[in-house]
């Protein structure tokens, strides 16, 4: 249940119930860049102010058909219809977002230089921009790329996750509705080969990158060698989620839950290591393992709505399945087992295992509802297991005082850090990114705009007037 390529179409279907969702043919890349080479300058020649007034005429016309495009995410993603409303909601709040963050970040400034005329600073756009999306928020995320470009004065080739190119090809036809010039922002269908030729194309200024942190890799070595390409990467996370000393266990494992187990894990931010100190592990565990069962796993669509769909598709369902057997074998302890709950489709109902006693626990992201629970003495030696990790995105400490937090705070490497609340549902209003394998130190949200231009230094005069003091002949 995902994107199958036949007679060179790209099929989507559900992962809900296996049926065809959309179909499209996979798109020419050389002829695309082509296109918007051609097309951007105009773009980036007409007003900040007009650029701004057509995204917020997209943000009305996704507000105006936010249930329309929800149901295409419920169905095409298998998020739960309440999730898929909230990121239309995401997508609709971004334009307002961006235009702050663009006047703040990449705004003009001007400087009295006296005598010497002035200095200023102001912004260019890069060009054409490939923005390559990933599946679990297939509007939300590449849209949070696609509105700063646009805005900056950027053309946008957009290749959406062949998983979900329905909810693609909506966002596009959005922009196009509102105003943005066909040249200036087209889908992209296609596979990895395609991904990768936006990637290589000379035509390219920039790669505007979600998803996992082998491709994220494959992207940064093949762009090493190019330091004129901007590049940004979000890759997900190991996260951890820490609990201390805190009476209020059911709460604290609600946080888990939500941090875990939020779109079936399948958020870069979801909590996949539980780590906990020994002295509440038995009631937290007692807490926790009741309160999961009682997740409802189904239909995106059904009544009364679940928490949690499907998995994006049966290969994913499958690696999980093997992953929660493979950490049993190494010696994991299930605490509450993964299942499949339909047969030949990817529902899969959340799993729990404490690894603690597995001495050479793998470091990778398993995207999906599993999570790993690691039994610790102290604070501090939660703080070393939650570092022991190549990723760096999210992190939350649950219980403890705030000097507690403020010692969590300072030692834990990561870009986003909470304190009594989950690990994912990062604010918009906030930059966005991670260090390690989680990302190059260019985060997305607010300070996306960051990497959607290039700053400009200028001393301007307005007569040339110049003397030179030292050394020379009279």
């Amino acid at each position: 249940m995902d994107g199958t390529v036949t007679d060179n179409l790209l099929i989507s279907t559900a992962p809900a119930s296996g049926e065809e969702i959309w179909r499209g043919p996979i798109s020419d890349v050389e002829a695309a860049v082509s296109i918007a080479r051609r097309a951007w300058a105009a773009w980036a020649a007409r007003s900040l102010t007009d650029r701004i007034g057509i995204m917020r005429t997209f943000s009305n016309i996704v507000r105006r058909d936010g249930e329309e495009l929800a149901e295409l995410i419920a169905r095409e993603a298998g998020k739960p219809l309440w999730e898929a409303r909230k990121e239309v909601d995401a997508v609709v709040g971004k334009v307002d977002i961006a235009v702050q963050a663009y006047a703040e970040r990449t705004g003009k400034k001007k400087f009295d230089s006296g005598i010497n005329g002035s200095a200023a600073v102001r912004h260019k756009p890069h060009g054409v921009m490939a923005v390559l999306g990933p599946y679990n928020f297939p509007a939300h995320l590449p849209n949070g790329h696609i509105v700063p470009a646009l805005i900056a004065g950027n053309a946008v080739l957009f290749k959406p996750s062949e998983k979900t190119p329905a909810v693609g090809a909506a966002l596009v036809s959005a922009f196009h509705r509102a105003g943005v010039p066909e040249d200036v922002i087209q889908l992209v269908i296609g596979g990895p080969d395609q991904g990768r030729a936006l990637v290589a194309h000379p035509g390219i200024d920039g790669v505007l990158f979600t998803g996992s942190a082998q491709a994220g890799i494959a992207i940064n070595r093949k762009l090493a060698n190019n330091p004129g390409k901007i590049v940004a990467l979000e890759m997900g996370g190991n996260n951890p989620i820490v609990v201390i000393d805190t009476p209020k266990l059911a709460d604290a494992a609600t946080l888990i839950i939500q941090s875990a187990f939020t779109s079936a894990g399948q958020r870069c931010t979801a909590a996949r290591r539980l780590i906990v100190k020994d002295s509440v592990y038995d009631d937290l565990i007692a807490e926790l393992v009741p309160m999961t069962r009682k997740i409802m796993v189904g239909d995106p669509l059904g009544e009364p709505q679940p928490f949690m769909g499907p998995v994006i598709d049966n290969d994913t369902a499958d690696r999980l399945s093997e992953s929660f057997l493979a950490l049993i074998t190494a010696g994991g302890r299930a605490l509450l087992h993964m299942r499949r709950t339909v047969h030949d489709l990817p529902f899969l109902s959340p799993g729990i295992i404490d690894v603690t006693e597995i001495p050479d626990r793998p470091d990778i992201e398993l995207f999906g509802p599993l999570l790993q629970v690691i039994r610790v003495p102290d604070l501090d030696s939660a703080i070393s297991e939650a570092n022991n990790t190549r990723f760096g995105l999210s992190a939350s400490l649950i219980g403890g005082s705030p000097d507690d937090y403020g010692l969590f705070w300072a030692n834990i490497r990561a870009g986003i850090i909470n304190w009594n609340s989950p690990t994912n549902g990062a604010s918009s209003k906030a930059p966005f990114g991670g260090i390690g394998l989680s990302g190059n130190h260019r985060p997305a949200a607010y300070y996306a705009a960051d990497y959607c231009a290039y700053p400009v230094a200028s001393t301007e005069v307005d007569q040339p007037r110049a003397v030179i003091m030292v050394g020379m002949r009279p």
